[in-house]
């Protein structure tokens, strides 16, 4: 618990300091939030007034402090936009990104293990090389052109599933897809390698030395051990499908954090954008939090040594 509790406390200057980036990088760009809001042909005034009432008059220092302060009471702002809590704006847009990056996450954790393990049974055959060829196409290929033609081919062509978002199961099955495709190559590629080089280690020749078979030998010992680094990968992998959903969700319409992003990026919402930013930052922390604490579970010695 002392060594989670450093990990815990650690994350604090890294949240400080992303808010603080963020903070900068939107008040340095061209252009004013209030005269975007209202419009061409406005007059000065009109935009002082507005820019006053935001409280973007105010020196710098004092707006950061101030926005510090209301977010950890939970007050993340009042959106330019839409003239509503940012907070709320977020936990309406977070259980469609949980939902599709739970099954994304099942997509691509099931179909690498089970080729990852297959590959690495059959070394060097061709199920490996199919196996590993296209779990590299599935690491090489951006988000973006995967979403691209999985719409084109099954949802445009052969219409079995639907173009974008329209309220059904179905229609969240081929954006999980498109955002679990490169993880399932990367889960692969990992626990073919590290099933391999479990596979060379001097227990698993005495356990096939006792006349084990060699499933019982891979699931009953290589597996297990060959799992630790998979499952911490795993775990990045879900943190950053929650905080990095926005290309899928543009393209297939899902109104989660992603889009939501990029809707504030569009107009310029500051609030909006910020707390999004500073929401994906918990929740990619608390990913690396949790997969030190799977990889210390696992493995006794990581225990130990903390």
């Amino acid at each position: 618990m002392r060594s989670v509790g450093k990990r815990i406390i650690g994350t604090i200057p890294v949240l400080i300091g992303v808010v603080l980036l963020i903070f900068i990088m939107l008040r340095i760009i061209p252009g004013s939030p209030a005269a975007m809001l209202l419009g061409e042909h406005v007059d000065q005034a009109t935009i002082d007034r507005l820019t006053e009432a935001m409280g973007l008059n105010e020196p710098l220092p004092n707006q950061f402090f101030k926005y510090i302060i209301d977010a950890l009471h939970g007050d993340l702002g009042i959106s330019y936009k839409y003239d509503r809590p940012v907070t709320e704006m977020i936990l309406e847009a977070f259980p469609y990104t949980v939902v599709l990056a739970l099954m994304a996450a099942v997509f691509a954790w099931v179909l690498g293990l089970l080729t990852g393990i297959a590959a690495a049974v059959r070394q060097n055959s061709l199920v490996d090389r199919l196996f590993m060829g296209v779990s590299l196409m599935g690491v090489s290929m951006p988000i973006f052109m995967t979403s691209l033609l999985l719409q084109y081919l099954l949802a445009f062509k052969v219409k079995v599933f639907p173009l974008t978002l329209d309220g059904s199961f179905l229609s969240m099955i081929l954006p999980a897809i498109a955002l679990g495709w490169n993880s399932a190559g990367s889960v692969a590629r990992m626990t073919r390698s590290s099933l391999l080089e479990v596979m060379q280690a001097d227990y698993i020749d005495t356990a096939r030395a006792k006349g084990l078979a060699n499933g019982a030998v891979i699931l009953g010992h290589a597996l297990k051990n060959s799992m630790l680094p998979v499952i911490t990968m795993m775990a990045l992998q879900f943190s950053s499908m929650l905080s990095g959903a926005v290309i899928t969700e543009s393209i297939f319409a899902i109104p989660g954090i992603g889009r939501l992003a990029t809707s504030a990026i569009q107009n310029r919402d500051m609030p909006v954008l910020q707390g999004t930013v500073l929401f994906t930052t918990v929740l990619v922390i608390a990913g690396n939090l949790a997969a030190d604490l799977l990889y210390s579970v696992m493995d006794p010695r990581i225990r130990k040594e903390a």
